[in-house]
Parts: C-alpha cells; structure tokens; sequence
C-alpha cells in the first residue's frame, strides 16, 4: 500500500518526491491518536486518518506547485525530517519513547491482534488498494496525470488544468500513505516510534517503486515482495544495508532503466508483435478455407 504512494506522484503525474514516509507517520499517529485518546474503533480510525493525511497532503502540495524535479524532492525530504523531528519532541505523541497500546480491530468480539489474523485486514485493504489504482489509470484522471508527466506545457495547452491535476495526485497518494500508516499502527505489537519513519525507510520504499518499475502498478507489487525478502535477509548486516540498497538503485537507474515493470510491458509487447506477424504470414487462400 505505501509503494501505490510514490507511484501516483511519481510514475503517474512526473512529481519526483521523497516525503511519503512523512504522510505515512502522519497516517499512523492520526490513527493511534482516534483509537486511544477517542476510543475510535480500528474501522473508523482508518477512513478518518486517511482523510487528515491527505488534508495534509493538500497542505504540502499546493506550496509545492511551482516546485519541480530535485527542489520538490528536497522540499519533502525536509517535510519527512521535520514530521518525524515534531513527533520526537512531542509528549502527546509519546516523544521519544514511543506511542504504545495502540488497540488492534476488531470483528465483533474476535482480536485481530495477531500477524495470521491481521493478514485478512491488510490484504483486502492492499488488493481494494491495487484495483482503485488501476481504476484511476484508465479514467480521466490518470490520463491528465500521463501527459503532465509526459510534458505539462503541452498538456496545459490541451485544456488540462496542471495546478489542479497536481494537487489531486498529492491528495491521491496522501490517501494511499494513510492507509498503510494506519494499518501499521495497529498492527501487532500496536506500537509506533519516530525511527519507524526516517530516510532509512525512504529508501527502502523508493528502491521498490525503482526496482518495480515507476508508474507500473505490477511491476512495483513485485518490487515490493522482492525489496521485502532482501531486506528481511540483509538485517544481520545492517550497517551496509543502506549502502547495499544505495548500490541497486544506482545499478537499476543504469541498465534496468523502467524496473521490472518495464521488462514485463517488453514481453507482453513481443507476444503481441509476434501474433500479429503470424496472423499476417497466413496464406489467402488457406486463411479463406479457416473463414469458410
């Protein structure tokens, strides 16, 4: 779910961020806040901390309109370090040490508090997740955001209101991060800390939006499995890991420029070439005697 974030920025609408660990740690701590403070059950702190995330997300996007390429990526990177700084000095949000009994959902008097059972919540979230990306791809909305990434002054000549499109690609993800950072907040052991969303964890998500393919929705889903499984193996080394996870960006930018997104869209194009050169080889008359 917080891979779908940079996508819709990034891939789909050409803004190059770096603050979607902030929405998410934004997400999460809105959503530990309504469940504790509130006494909001999980299945309403989650649509409520996705609404003030992408608040936020409207917030930070129209400033950053006239912001592009390396400026809007620096500009969010001191939005992610000033989020997480604000939470560290925060009592309300636990400081420091950390915001804990964060309540796991519930369906009816069954505790969703486990990893087994918490499954059947975030997978459901994740896949309504995909399908709404998909949805947004193929509407109005995602073409807008195709030919502003493609060229935003042609686009805007074409009557595509850019400013408009930019910040609904800023709210979009926002929602997105959200959602993830609530269903993190909830999961076991229903604890959250500011060093869960340092430029660490930026990396380790921009290097499955890379490695997937940006604006390839697939392609990014495998990303994430892969990026996941690597990093899982590598925590024994963790102080090379960021250097090691540095190393395949670079490598992926270089000769696997559009991810493996980019690799399934070359497979699937020739299949497709290879059919239709088939279909053309057919002889006339034997392609009248299969008609008849």
């Amino acid at each position: 779910m917080a891979r779908e974030d940079p996508s819709h920025r990034a891939g789909f609408a050409g803004q190059v961020t770096v603050g979607h660990i902030a929405l998410m740690a934004i997400g999460a701590y809105s959503s530990a806040v309504l469940s504790t403070k509130l006494g909001f059950p999980f299945w309403i702190a989650l649509p409520s901390a996705m609404v003030i995330t992408a608040l936020a997300g409207a917030i930070v996007g129209i400033p950053s309109l006239r912001l592009e390429g390396a400026y809007l990526a620096l500009a969010t990177l001191g939005l992610a370090e000033s989020v997480r700084i604000f939470i560290s000095g925060t009592e309300f949000l636990g400081a420091a040490v950390g915001y804990e009994n964060i309540p796991p959902p519930y369906i009816g008097n069954w505790s969703l508090e486990n990893h087994r059972a918490y499954y059947y919540v975030a997978m459901p979230v994740a896949l309504l997740g995909l399908y709404f990306s998909f949805s947004i791809l193929s509407s109005d909305i995602g073409r807008a955001f195709k030919s502003i990434r493609e060229d935003p002054l042609a686009a805007a000549a074409s009557g595509v209101n850019v400013p408009k499109y930019k910040v609904i690609a800023f709210v979009i993800s926002a929602l997105y991060a959200g959602c993830a950072g609530s269903l993190q907040a909830h999961m076991a052991p229903g604890f959250l800390h500011p060093n869960n969303y340092t430029i660490n964890e930026m990396i380790t998500l921009l290097l499955m939006v890379v490695f997937g393919g940006i604006g390839h929705i697939w392609g990014g889903v495998i990303g994430a499995i892969v990026v996941t499984i690597i990093d899982d193996f590598t925590r024994d080394y963790y102080q090379y890991r960021m250097l090691m996870f540095g190393a395949v960006i670079v490598l992926v930018v270089i000769f696997m420029p559009r991810g493996i997104g980019g690799i399934i869209d070359d497979v699937l194009m020739r299949r497709r070439f290879k059919v239709i050169r088939a279909a053309k080889q057919v002889p006339p008359q034997r392609a009248g005697a299969n008609a008849a």
